[in-house]
């Protein structure tokens, strides 16, 4: 993994991503957290599942945060502290708002992909982990938001 790549994802997806939502969304915490979310999930390189056995096999997730149609997609779309934003996002990305468009255009759309990412963070009712506490980061992605 290079700088360069967390560079391109940052300027690239996570910040445009972050100016279509509101200022209180865009924090050292939250970009700390979606690029790390995306490392795991993807490595920031893979826009469709795979699987390590399998790698021609193509999994239910997609984007560089690994959404599921089922899961994440809805999840966003309907949680009452997501969805107004949701919907905003779509609008401004030219995306229906409903889980099987959203879902679809994850695989090519990173700034969808980021702003979805974050929308999810924003879904959890606790507050994003400082910096300094990797275990907190972890319970919030592995057990609250993304539980893989």
């Amino acid at each position: 993994m290079t700088d360069q790549l967390l560079q391109q994802i940052t300027e690239c997806a996570i910040t445009p991503a972050l100016k279509l939502l509101p200022d209180k969304m865009d924090t050292p915490e939250a970009r700390v957290m979606m690029l790390a979310i995306g490392l795991q999930e993807s490595r920031l390189i893979y826009r469709v599942q795979v699987s390590p056995n399998m790698p021609s096999m193509k999994g239910p997730a997609r984007g560089l945060w690994q959404f599921e149609r089922g899961g994440g997609c809805v999840g966003v779309l309907t949680h009452k502290a997501t969805r107004e934003q949701a919907k905003k996002i779509c609008v401004a990305l030219d995306v229906p708002a409903d889980s099987g468009s959203v879902w679809a255009e994850l695989e090519h759309n990173d700034i969808l992909a980021a702003a979805f990412a974050r929308l999810l963070l924003y879904s959890d009712p606790q507050p994003l982990p400082r910096m300094n506490d990797p275990m907190a980061g972890w319970r919030l992605y592995a057990l609250r938001t993304w539980r893989p």
